[in-house]
């Protein structure tokens, strides 16, 4: 496996002293001068859109945690962390999938808008299923990149843990083909076991073999504030975990949780700067759909939507593949997780779970992943995943995340996937 640019600039900064030169871009930059500057073209003259702050609810599997109380945390926490008063917000958009299913409340987003101060507000609560906090954020995305915004908060939140566990599997369940799938039984365990089989059989491997995964995922966990999964797992925890349905175990499994994450995006570049000097942009973003039966997909295990969605986000922020220091990927299951190395073109077909046992994916890596513990350990609200990812990323890219650190990161591309891979959100972010 070839080590990636973005690796070895990551290395290099680790590494650089005062005076150093190293390659950015292509480019021989002091190694002082390349941790602030990124220069990448953009594939048209939209408005650059830029992360101001974030706020970020601890996951949780506490039942008790109300949605409109979480969401308003999540605001108040981002909008403390701007500096921005509430007038100074033009819109926001709410992903969430459950709310209307597990708790006869639709409508969440003016139930939130108002609990947090901002009625009257333009809001929108947005439903990809698991991926509606990252179809959210595109939403958000766009509406500053068009230029008919300046500062627009981005919500993804949502609570499960107060419904009974056959309510939750079968809420999750309508994300499904219902016809064809969740009216006829299928859960998402049984559907990603299916993805599980097919590809430990077409490999030739082991269970065991996904292990690197999740092992990764609790590990990061551990050092993680926000996150709700904090155990250290052992290779032996996950050969001898309990089988939900053949062949996933709990240890392949995100838990069921609740909790909120918000990020407030803006125009202004200033405002987005911290005191470092520090500046996250939203450089790129990309959406994609797939047939969303999984049995009527020609070829079940490429996910198209996770490599088309990819493609055009780092399109519009002017960067590829060799650029990326972080992959922020949708692990909902460790099959999924494989699956979405391969289909974004980070390892071969086949090679995925090789390349998680050869280290790549942990914080020191060459493409790490899960680096606060992933929707495996942090946990997935799974309305809520696509904004925590984000938030998290603002953490990363601004070198606020403690022992979670991947050190030297610049380009960090987080992708939250809606169903079975039917609906898939990319986005790219860049330290300038």
């Amino acid at each position: 496996m070839l080590r990636r640019n973005g690796a070895v600039a990551r290395e290099a900064a680790r590494r650089a002293t005062c005076g150093a030169t190293r390659l950015v871009m292509g480019i021989p930059t002091s190694a002082e001068g390349a941790c602030r500057t990124l220069v990448t073209s953009s594939s048209s003259s939209q408005r650059p859109v830029y992360v101001a702050s974030h706020g970020i609810v601890p996951v949780t599997r506490n039942a008790g945690a109300k949605i409109a109380d979480m969401g308003k945390q999540a605001i108040d926490a981002a909008l403390k962390g701007s500096g921005l008063k509430k007038d100074a917000i033009n819109a926001m958009y709410v992903g969430n999938m459950l709310s209307g299913i597990l708790s006869n409340q639709q409508h969440v987003s003016p139930l939130i808008a108002t609990a947090a101060g901002l009625n009257g507000i333009e809001t929108t609560t947005i439903e990809a299923c698991c991926g509606s906090g990252g179809a959210a954020l595109r939403w958000g995305y766009m509406a500053i990149a068009s230029g008919m915004h300046e500062n627009v908060l981005v919500l993804g939140v949502e609570q499960m843990t107060h419904s009974d566990r056959d309510s939750v599997t079968k809420g999750l369940a309508t994300a499904s083909h219902w016809e064809k799938e969740g009216a006829l039984g299928e859960t998402f365990v049984s559907l990603n076991g299916k993805l599980m089989s097919l590809y430990m059989k077409k490999y030739g491997i082991d269970r065991e073999k996904f292990a690197p995964f999740s092992l990764n995922a609790h590990k990061n966990a551990l050092t993680s504030v926000h996150s709700t999964l904090k155990k250290n797992v052992s290779l032996d925890d996950f050969i001898k975990s309990t089988v939900v349905k053949e062949p996933v175990t709990i240890m392949d499994a995100s838990p069921t949780c609740d909790g909120a994450a918000a990020v407030l995006l803006t125009s202004s570049r200033e405002l987005a700067k911290d005191k470092a000097g520090r500046v996250v942009r939203l450089a790129g973003s990309g959406a994609a759909s797939d047939i969303l039966a999984v049995e009527d997909r020609p070829e079940p295990l490429a996910l198209v939507a996770v490599d088309k969605s990819l493609e055009e986000a780092l399109q519009r922020s002017g960067l590829d593949r060799n650029s990326v220091d972080i992959f922020e990927l949708h692990d909902a299951y460790t099959i999924m997780a494989c699956l979405c190395l391969e289909s974004a073109g980070f390892a071969p077909p086949g090679e995925g779970t090789s390349f998680a046992a050869d280290g790549h994916i942990g914080l020191k890596g060459i493409l790490p992943i899960s680096t606060f513990g992933g929707l495996k350990a942090r946990g997935h609200p799974v309305g809520a995943t696509g904004v925590y990812q984000a938030a998290e990323m603002n953490l990363q890219l601004r070198e606020e995340a403690g022992e979670n650190q991947a050190k030297g990161a610049r380009v960090a591309v987080t992708q939250n996937i809606g169903g079975a891979g039917a609906s898939v959100y990319t986005h790219v972010f860049i330290q300038e």
